[in-house]
C-alpha cells in the first residue's frame, strides 16, 4: 500500500505540461487550488525589513493580508509598482526589494488596511 504523503508522483506531462500533486490535474485545470482557503490573520498587516539569507540586501515583507492568491498578487504589483522595484509573492508573503517599508505601508493604509510596523 502506497503512502498518501509520499512525496513521489508525476508532476510534469509531455502532454499536459506541469501537474499538481495534490490532485494530480494539470496545473490549468486543477481542482483543489479553487478548494484551498483564503488564509485567516489577525486582521493587522504587518510591514517588515529583512536581510537574512539574501546576502545583505534589504527585502520589504508584507505579511497577513487575508487575500485569496490572485487578488494578492494583484495587490504585489501595484505595491511593486509604487515603490518602482522589483519582487514576488511566496507562501502569502509579499516580497518587495529594497528598503520601502514607508511607502510600502502608507499604500496599504491608503487602501483601507490595519497596518503595523515590525521589526527593524
Amino acid at each position: 500500500m502506497k503512502n498518501k504523503l509520499s512525496s513521489g508522483g508525476l508532476v510534469y506531462s509531455t502532454d499536459a505540461g506541469r501537474m499538481c500533486p495534490a490532485c494530480r490535474q494539470p496545473v490549468a485545470s486543477c481542482v483543489c487550488r479553487e478548494a484551498r482557503a483564503v488564509p485567516t490573520g489577525d486582521g493587522v498587516v504587518r510591514v517588515s525589513r529583512e536581510t537574512q539569507g539574501r546576502g545583505g540586501k534589504s527585502v520589504t515583507l508584507v505579511r497577513g493580508l487575508a487575500l485569496p492568491a490572485p487578488a494578492l498578487a494583484a495587490l504585489g504589483k501595484q505595491l511593486k509598482a509604487a515603490c518602482g522595484s522589483g519582487g514576488t509573492v511566496k507562501d502569502g508573503v509579499i516580497e518587495i526589494q529594497g528598503d520601502h517599508a514607508e511607502k510600502v505601508t502608507a499604500a496599504l493604509r491608503a487602501q483601507g488596511h490595519n497596518v503595523k510596523r515590525a521589526g527593524g
